[in-house]
């Protein structure tokens, strides 16, 4: 979800607003009853270190895994690395994390204006507390997305007095000027970041169509300005694959000594194949946090109406297109509402279970800065078609052993990849294999662990980030 796979990362043209003042007052005040009844749940103090562990302040801004990327890497990393003897405790602004035993929590209340099913709402007068609450909420009103800062001003003023609590604090790509105050008052510090936002303005922009698409896509995306600013000063930035890290160098100025690459995981234990779950014939899946032009669901929905002409064919999308956004509008236009379902909200083992179920799993993305549903799916045993975008190859490996990759793009180039696999059961067999044997060799979320443990160690004796960390 890391943000850059968070849905609410979308140009705010998709942003639906009552029409009359009646409609405007009677969602306000449902979203003030709302808000009454919402209750923050209670801190939870962390399990102590082993002999030699860390106590570790690891923030995130949103932290459930419903949300994207950033829920999930919170989830999986803290865990491990609570395995391994560091006392991790999660500072998370709504909505909130799913944490496993022994991870600590302390919830960073903010005014969650994004939240369902009222985003974008107009909070109640007794809801702001601070200037935090009404700088975000003027940033939001300008067309703006404040989260990232305002979350970074509350955190800071909770870790103030609590120097001694932590030996290292880990950010999960907030990069809020709050961030950069600490580390300037002397906490050591390590940034993860997942890939660029700005690849992800940049395409936002190249699908803007009218000038206000494009004056309100620049404006969402104004946070971006704060966040360059602040990575180009921390010392120690983690991401998860080298094209991210040539990425974040050439397009974000980070110099390249402080960067380093720790791949991220899958849980292989549950991403598995399941003997009770059957094959069903022509049945493909996509898994997408967001409904955004960079996730490429368009040209993969526009490859499957040219497949349905010639086969029995079906689509299983996870996750939640809008209603009247651009996914939602191809499905209509081409009439697959009769062969695309779509399921969000599954649980971790139903969703490999669907996985299962497929013949062909698809990542179709313009870009990613390295792709859980694709390491997911390849878990699973499950044949995977990919774009070459971003660090897509670097991930899937090479295209005819591990799986099959395409341009961007392109629908033609899809319809040919998932018809090859569609064809050929020795091929399919061979490709999930394959990809389960790279999977379990490469991404794991101890691996992820090991790898981030040995940055916070370098950190804390002031040596230099190695170039990437892997025990593979």
């Amino acid at each position: 979800m890391v943000i850059g796979e968070n849905e609410l990362l979308r140009s705010p043209e998709s942003w639906t607003v009552p029409q009359t003042l009646r409609q405007t007052i009677a969602k306000t005040r449902g979203s003030w009853a709302r808000s009454r009844s919402i209750v923050t749940p209670p801190r939870v103090a962390p399990r102590p270190p082993a002999p030699g562990g860390l106590r570790i302040a690891f923030l995130v801004y949103r932290g459930n895994p419903q949300c994207g990327g950033q829920g999930v890497y919170t989830r999986h990393l803290t865990r491990e690395l609570v395995r391994l003897g560091h006392s991790v405790e999660v500072f998370s602004g709504a909505p909130w994390p799913e944490l496993d035993e022994g991870v600590g929590f302390t919830p960073v209340v903010g005014l969650d204006l994004y939240r369902e099913p009222d985003p974008f709402r107009w909070p109640a007068p007794r809801e702001f507390r601070d200037l935090a609450d009404v700088g975000e909420f003027a940033i939001m009103l300008s067309g703006g997305f404040g989260e990232p800062w305002a979350f970074a001003h509350r955190v800071r003023r909770m870790l103030a007095p609590r120097r001694g609590d932590f030996d290292i604090i880990h950010d999960n790509q907030c990069l809020g000027r709050g961030v950069w105050a600490l580390h300037r008052q002397g906490w050591p510090l390590l940034e993860t970041l997942h890939h660029p936002i700005t690849v992800d303005r940049a395409i936002a922009l190249d699908h803007a169509t009218t000038f206000w698409q494009r004056y309100s896509t620049r404006r969402w995306f104004g946070f971006l300005r704060m966040q360059v600013r602040v990575v180009r000063r921390l010392a120690a930035v983690l991401t998860v694959s080298h094209n991210s890290k040539s990425d974040i160098h050439t397009q974000m100025g980070v110099a390249l000594e402080r960067l380093t690459v720790v791949p991220v995981g899958v849980d292989h234990d549950i991403f598995r194949p399941y003997d009770d779950v059957v094959k069903k014939p022509g049945r493909l899946m996509v898994t997408t946090s967001s409904d955004v032009p960079m996730k490429g669901l368009v040209p993969l929905l526009e490859a499957l109406a040219k497949l349905r002409t010639e086969r029995d064919i079906d689509l299983v999308v996870i996750g939640r297109p809008r209603p009247e956004g651009r996914v939602a509008a191809a499905i209509a236009r081409l009439g697959l509402a009769d062969v695309v379902t779509t399921i969000s909200g599954v649980s971790d083992e139903a969703l490999a279970r669907l996985y299962g179920e497929a013949q062909v799993a698809i990542v179709p993305s313009l870009y990613e800065g390295f792709s859980l549903p694709a390491i997911e799916a390849m878990s699973c045993a499950v044949p995977v078609v990919a774009t070459t975008g971003g660090a897509l190859p670097e991930v899937v490996g090479t295209s005819g052993e591990t799986g099959l990759l395409v341009e961007p793009n392109n629908p033609d180039a899809l319809v040919a990849a998932i018809r090859t696999l569609l064809d050929d059961a020795a091929l399919r067999a061979r490709l999930g294999a394959n990809g389960r044997s790279r999977v379990m060799s490469r991404f794991t979320w101890e691996v992820t662990a090991r790898g981030t443990s040995a940055c916070y160690d370098a950190i804390l004796r002031g040596d230099a980030l190695p170039d990437s960390v892997d025990f593979t």
